[in-house]
C-alpha cells in the first residue's frame, strides 16, 4: 500500500498546527459564550465555578485570551468577547451541539456530554458540518428518532 500522506504522533499533528487555539482555550471560550446566552455579564468567579477550576487559573486563561485578542477583560472587571472570539465561540458551541446530537442519536440517549467534551477538540470543522447533514438525513428518513 503506497501512500504519501505523513504520519505523526498526536502531539507531531499538533505542533504541525500553528494556527489552533488549545483546546482548553476553546474549553473556556465556550464556556464564557455559553454564559452570556443567559447573563449580561462573566466574571472571573463565576467562570472557574461553571469550568470547576480555581480563580487563579480561570484568570491565567482569561489573560492568554485577551493576549490572542479574543476577549477583551481588566483585571477585576467583565469578560467579553471579541468580534473574532464571539465567531469563535459560536463555532464552537455548534460544534458541541452537533456532537452531542449525534452521539445522542447513536446512544439512544438524552445527554452525551462527558464524551463530547472528550471527543470535541479532534475533529475539524468538515467533518463536523458532515455529520450535521448526516443526523438531518437520519431524522428526515425516520422522524420517529
Amino acid at each position: 500500500m503506497s501512500n504519501n500522506q505523513d504520519f505523526y504522533t498526536f502531539k507531531g499533528y499538533q505542533l504541525n498546527d500553528d494556527t489552533r487555539i488549545t483546546s482548553s482555550m476553546e474549553d473556556y471560550l465556550e464556556m464564557i459564550y455559553r454564559m452570556l446566552k443567559n447573563q449580561e455579564v462573566v466574571r472571573i468567579n463565576e467562570l472557574a465555578e461553571k469550568l470547576h477550576v480555581k480563580p487563579s487559573s480561570a484568570s491565567k486563561m482569561v489573560v492568554n485570551l485577551k493576549y490572542l485578542g479574543l476577549v477583551d477583560f481588566e483585571k477585576y472587571g467583565y469578560i467579553k468577547p471579541t468580534a473574532r472570539g464571539l465567531a469563535i465561540a459560536e463555532y464552537l458551541l455548534y460544534r458541541h451541539d452537533v456532537l452531542n446530537e449525534f452521539l445522542c442519536l447513536i446512544n439512544n440517549s438524552d445527554d452525551e456530554t462527558e464524551q463530547v467534551e472528550k471527543i470535541e477538540h479532534f475533529l475539524d470543522e468538515k467533518t463536523i458540518r458532515n455529520i450535521e447533514k448526516h443526523i438531518k438525513s437520519i431524522r428526515r428518513n425516520n422522524p420517529f428518532r
